[in-house]
């Protein structure tokens, strides 16, 4: 890939779906990119903190499979909930982030500045709100610590912010929630920015949506705030955006366990590829096509576990399909990874689901024994007589790169999958109820089998 200069990595927030970034560093860190810059904003100081703190890739993945989301937030003192609703300080604090979140996934702020004093390091920045100024620092990783961190994470209702030497440090979303702007001004040519935050058209009822259309907002109004002021300025960048073709699940489904980390991570290396393949040397336009997305057509999303034996060990598939309830709204998506003891976790990418009479395939791509290589995974999807039509379904053939093996869902794996089932595209509780009805009245047979 053609290397154009200094190159920043800039990491947008996102709440606690920021694991999907991890997927994103992944697919990038394969390709051979590398950044001599790494910003982080609100829940992107995560990700940026992961990576500055020496985490691989693979480790950023692993890691964030053994966070638990209810430590994202921690209790206050009984006292201050006996204030009432309209004297509370947040809901809780960031107790929970500073003591288990940081720690499960590697984030180390000693290491972080002892990193960023050796002699050619990646250079680092943190974005954090001072309230009593109203103004946005970016942190350089130098002087960054984990008080600062979590405070930049500090959501305002959702968690306290940091008190200290007179000052009120809190999340920098409402002024920005990306800084392309601290980019530019350490000399970077080519901007890679991942945006998990959502930027549709849609405008949805409801105090919860409405939180985070204003986040939308003020996100967007800061991205475009930078584009026009290098503009103005004249200078010139490449700018190149990985994001979700569609918005990902709220931070509310990831805490009520309606999705997962590995989930998520599985979505981000599959945009992130996607991205890879269709991108050119001169980038992006700077406007706000750059992040838009599209409301998904109504359908359900669901996970499908498989496991089986290679060469002597333990092989998994896990798919995470979604399904449109009208097949001609808009094409399956399929996002996850197969793991084994011979290749570890390998995502996978560009996948689709394809039906042939009784099968149904899903087929996508993975990079495995260091190549990319080809991989399908059949389920035949016949109901013989009697009521065993779960046990009719649960068998599949994996092939991957001239490997091939049986699978099966076992009885927890198909809870499992029920269990996931979440629709998507539907807004209000007649629509979402309606989407998954469609699913458990048709069953998982037939519903795959309209495709």
């Amino acid at each position: 890939m053609k290397h154009t200069g200094k190159r920043s990595l800039v990491l947008a927030g996102g709440g606690m779906r920021v694991a999907w970034q991890a997927g994103v560093v992944k697919a990038l860190t394969e390709e051979g990119l590398e950044f001599q810059h790494v910003d982080g904003t609100s829940g992107g100081i995560l990700t940026a903190g992961m990576i500055l703190s020496g985490v691989s890739p693979d480790e950023m993945c692993a890691r964030w499979s053994g966070v638990d989301v209810k430590d994202f937030g921690s209790a206050l003192p009984v006292g201050d909930y006996l204030k009432g609703p309209w004297s509370l300080p947040a809901v809780g604090d960031a107790d929970g982030i500073l003591g288990k979140v940081f720690p499960t996934l590697g984030i180390n702020d000693a290491t972080i500045r002892a990193r960023a004093a050796e002699q050619d390091a990646v250079e680092g920045s943190f974005n954090v709100v001072e309230f009593t100024e109203k103004r946005c620092h970016a942190i350089d990783a130098t002087d960054i610590d984990a008080g600062l961190m979590a405070a930049g994470m500090s959501l305002p209702i959702f968690l306290t912010p940091l008190r200290r030497d007179g000052k009120v440090w809190t999340d920098a979303v409402w002024i920005r929630d990306a800084n392309v702007a601290e980019a530019l001004r350490r000399g970077a040519h080519e901007v890679w920015l991942v945006w998990c935050i959502g930027n549709t058209p849609y405008w949805g009822d409801g105090p919860l949506e409405q939180y985070v259309h204003m986040i939308e907002m003020s996100a967007m109004g800061a991205l475009l705030a930078d584009f026009d002021a290098a503009e103005a300025a004249g200078r010139e960048f490449v700018l190149h955006v990985v994001r979700p073709r569609h918005p990902l699940p709220l931070d509310a489904e990831f805490y009520l366990g309606r999705i997962d980390a590995d989930t998520l991570i599985g979505m981000g290396y599959r945009d992130a590829r996607a991205y890879l393949e269709s991108m050119t040397d001169t980038g992006l336009a700077k406007d706000a096509n750059c992040t838009a997305m599209t409301e998904p057509a109504t359908g359900v999303r669901f996970n499908d576990t498989l496991r089986g034996d290679l060469e002597g060990s333990p092989m998994t598939f896990k798919a995470t399909v979604v399904l449109p309830s009208d097949p001609g709204d808009e094409a399956p998506q399929l996002s996850g990874y197969l793991e084994h003891s011979r290749f570890g976790r390998a995502f996978l990418a560009g996948g689709r689901v394809d039906t042939h009479g009784d099968d149904v395939t899903y087929r996508a791509r993975v990079r495995v024994d260091g190549g990319w290589q080809s991989l399908a995974v059949t389920r035949t999807l016949y109901d013989d007589p009697g009521p065993d039509a779960w046990a009719d379904s649960r068998r599949a053939r994996l092939e991957v790169g001239g490997l091939a093996t049986d699978l099966a869902m076992s009885l927890a794996d198909a809870a499992s999958l029920l269990a996931s089932v979440e629709p998507v595209g539907a807004h209000g509780f007649v629509d979402r109820a309606g989407a998954v009805a469609g699913f458990a009245g048709n069953g998982f047979r037939e519903f795959l089998r309209r495709y």
